[in-house]
């Protein structure tokens, strides 16, 4: 005969029950008014996708290595019209040194040779092309000698230079001999020379400025001193020169002396030079040389090694009548007098100036007779015409540079006066910190990121630098752009020994496409989330990043979902992160390769 069950028993069963249902009840309620809270922003779309894709996950899909495109899949969903490749005729395509639209400004100043952006309905859609038989270029140092004949077909230096020594051609490759107009014999002969008198072997000198660079042997050549070089040329009857430059693994832009100030900060080089570099020193009551003045840090040094030095015994070989290099000579003797820079040497036809660490020591105070002094900031220069004046020295003008790497992650003189608002010494060292990690992380998503896989790199947004000096390596460069619309730090992006550029990211760089070979980016897209479109940003992106180039995105989630969406249509394999330090972070990390392929491919090649 069966036993009936206890009813006591029953109704603690059900009491249990009724616990366990309420309790989590409770849980969930907790759970959703925290979520809600703002507390953990971005969480539902990051859960969102994680759901959807598994996206958070790079490492086993996305191929870093060179002709290995990834395999990650683009989220349908958010799929953009697919852009289309551009005609072959913009392979070399530069937006804003366009030379049909050149031509059209005026020749005085070099004006034509300057800056010129299409407006917004001329910018082009559409994805600029490599050429036929474009390979990844090789590792550095052999770049520095060997560029792929493929990667920038134009062969007119290799005649027009013949006997400087600047370019050959051999078989499918050009060689680049290290030679220049001013040292047919190659350059390190020459910076031999320039270091007799200048202290460029001790990391005194860190930061050099290249007027007028040619293909940039000088440049090249002393990156083995520890000296990093910022070259640049303009656009013109030289073929390619900034192209050979950057396809050789050398920093350089597309840029001239010409009515508007030079795109860098006060104070930034411990060294300019100009090797028959054809601009009119002593012309325009010194302007020019007091741009380079500007520039140029207190203790720094000037190099002008060709005409007019010298022109006493080379007059006739210069094919130049004498009369007016004397002229020319003696209204840079007089400029660099007034600049208070002092002649400590002049060999051959190389002179050299040095800037005096304390320019009122030279000319007594700043109401001299005869000094026109500038009121403007001498870091406020985009777009800002060059005027006839001197850079007055700030109050931290002695300052010591420490010698390279130390520089490197001491504090800057910028921060140590508080000459940059609400920067104190502490907050700069946590930047420092945060920057550590951060490449640390990124080291182990991509772990060739420093192997000398990724020679020219870029960092759209570098604020202090720290990106840049967290992955400081003789295998690698850094241009460190400061937008624009960002707080003005690139001063002590310098002052760390490092190089840097501004710029306002609504319009084209100064390079030709597929000088880049890893481009990094944090908090760009928020800062131009209402400025301009990210398709015209994404796209030239992918105009100065190489085939099967990496790209790392920092930035918020919802930012980072429109940018994935948009760059799924580039022929750009994408994977969206976690932060490093947890999802609950609504910072996310993209990250992308950009697919190998050329004129007339209908598809891409992962080979």
């Amino acid at each position: 005969m069966a036993t009936k069950g206890n009813p006591g028993d029953n109704r603690t069963r059900s009491s249990v029950t009724i616990f366990i249902v309420v309790g989590l009840c409770c849980f969930f309620y907790l759970l959703g008014a925290w979520q809600r809270s703002g507390f953990g922003k971005g969480d539902s779309i990051a859960l969102e996708v994680t759901k959807t894709g598994a996206d958070c996950n790079i490492v086993p899909n996305l191929n870093f290595e060179t002709h290995h495109g990834g395999d990650a899949k683009i989220d349908q969903s958010n799929k953009v019209k697919e852009f289309k490749p551009c005609s072959a005729k913009y392979t070399d395509y530069t937006p804003c040194h366009d030379q049909k639209r050149a031509m059209t400004f005026p020749r005085t100043d070099m004006i034509y040779r300057e800056r010129h952006c299409p407006p917004q309905e001329q910018k082009l859609k559409c994805l600029i092309p490599a050429p036929k038989g474009y390979v990844t270029p090789f590792s550095w140092p052999k770049s520095r000698d060997y560029v792929p004949f493929a990667n920038a077909p134009y062969k007119a230096l290799t005649v027009e230079k013949a006997i400087q020594n600047w370019i050959q051609y051999e078989g499918n490759v050009f060689r680049f001999p290290g030679g220049g107009t001013q040292f047919p014999q190659g350059a390190d002969a020459y910076i031999d020379q320039l270091a007799s008198v200048i202290p460029i072997d001790n990391g005194t000198v860190r930061t050099a400025l290249d007027t007028g660079c040619g293909v940039a042997s000088w440049g090249a050549y002393l990156w083995k001193r520890n000296v990093v070089t910022m070259s640049f040329a303009p656009r013109d009857n030289h073929e390619a020169q900034v192209q050979f430059a950057l396809e050789r693994g050398v920093p350089a832009i597309v840029g001239v002396l010409g009515s508007i100030k030079l795109p860098y900060p006060s104070k930034a080089f411990d060294m300019a030079h100009c090797s028959r570099c054809l601009i009119p020193w002593g012309s325009n009551d010194g302007k020019y040389m007091m741009e380079v003045d500007r520039v140029l840090r207190p203790g720094g040094f000037w190099v002008l090694s060709g005409p007019p030095i010298n022109w006493k015994n080379n007059y006739k070989s210069w094919q130049r009548p004498k009369e007016d290099l004397e002229e020319e000579q003696r209204n840079i003797e007089e400029v660099a007098k007034l600049l208070c820079w002092k002649k400590i040497s002049e060999k051959g036809e190389t002179a050299i100036w040095q800037k005096t660490s304390n320019p009122e020591s030279c000319r007594g105070s700043e109401d001299a007779p005869g000094v026109n002094y500038c009121s403007d900031d001498p870091d406020d220069v985009w777009y800002k015409k060059m005027e006839k004046c001197v850079t007055p020295a700030t109050s931290n003008a002695d300052v010591e540079y420490k010698p390279f790497p130390e520089r490197l992650n001491a504090i800057p003189p910028r921060i140590a006066s508080g000459s940059v608002p609400g920067v104190s010494e502490d907050k700069y060292l946590e930047d420092n910190r945060q920057w550590k990690k951060h490449v640390n992380a990124y080291k182990k998503v991509n772990s060739i990121i420093d192997s000398g896989r990724y020679r020219n790199i870029m960092d759209m947004n570098a604020g202090f630098g720290g990106f840049a000096a967290a992955l400081e390596s003789p295998k690698l460069w850094v241009m460190n752009v400061v937008p624009t619309l960002a707080d003005n730090t690139l001063g002590v992006i310098y002052e760390r020994g490092l190089i840097g550029i501004y710029h306002d990211w609504c319009e084209a760089f100064s390079t030709y496409p597929r000088t880049y070979d890893l481009i990094h980016a944090n908090g760009l897209f928020t800062l131009y989330k209402d400025k301009c479109d990210f398709e015209d940003i994404l796209i030239e992106m992918d105009r100065i990043l190489r085939p099967e180039g990496a790209v790392i995105l920092r930035d918020e989630v919802d930012v980072l979902m429109k940018v994935k969406s948009i760059a799924g249509a580039m022929r750009w394999d994408t994977k969206l992160m976690d932060h490093e330090d947890g999802p609950l972070i609504p910072e996310k990390i993209l990250v992308a390769v950009k697919q190998y392929w050329v004129v007339g491919s209908n598809s891409t090649s992962s080979r």
